[in-house]
């Protein structure tokens, strides 16, 4: 047996803003955009096989807690990318800042916090 993540949702304050800075940053394209459950809208950014999920409720979401500590948390969301110093560059572009470099056996990471507090891990791995 297979099985593929196909996509993970999540609650974002201003879909628009992050699909934004995804396609810059990661190259990623909006897939769909529309009405979405409880009166909401959601948009899809993500390549050909897989996406993100940005849902925003109608009001204002309110702020995350701790989600190590909180059951069913969103600890932090990862991306496999060819060339990490360019993709650094464009998260400092975006407005973000990487932060607990680290060079790993088999690759190299880091980590930032969007607008939402959403934590995203950048892995390269090596060849």
């Amino acid at each position: 047996m297979s099985a593929i993540l196909e996509h993970a949702n999540i609650t974002v304050a201003n879909p628009e803003a992050t699909a934004k800075w995804m396609q810059q940053v990661f190259g990623w394209h909006t897939r769909w955009s529309g009405s979405s459950i409880h009166n909401g809208i959601s948009l899809h950014v993500g390549g050909a096989d897989s996406y993100l999920a940005l849902y925003a409720p109608p009001s204002t979401p309110q702020d995350p807690t701790d989600s190590y500590t909180t059951r069913g948390g969103l600890n932090h969301l990862a991306v496999v990318v060819d060339d990490i110093d360019a993709v650094e560059v464009a998260v400092k572009a975006a407005g973000f800042t990487p932060q607990n470099h680290a060079d790993y056996e088999p690759g190299r990471r880091f980590y930032f916090n969007d607008q939402d507090g959403i934590e995203f891990e950048v892995v390269q791995y090596d060849d």
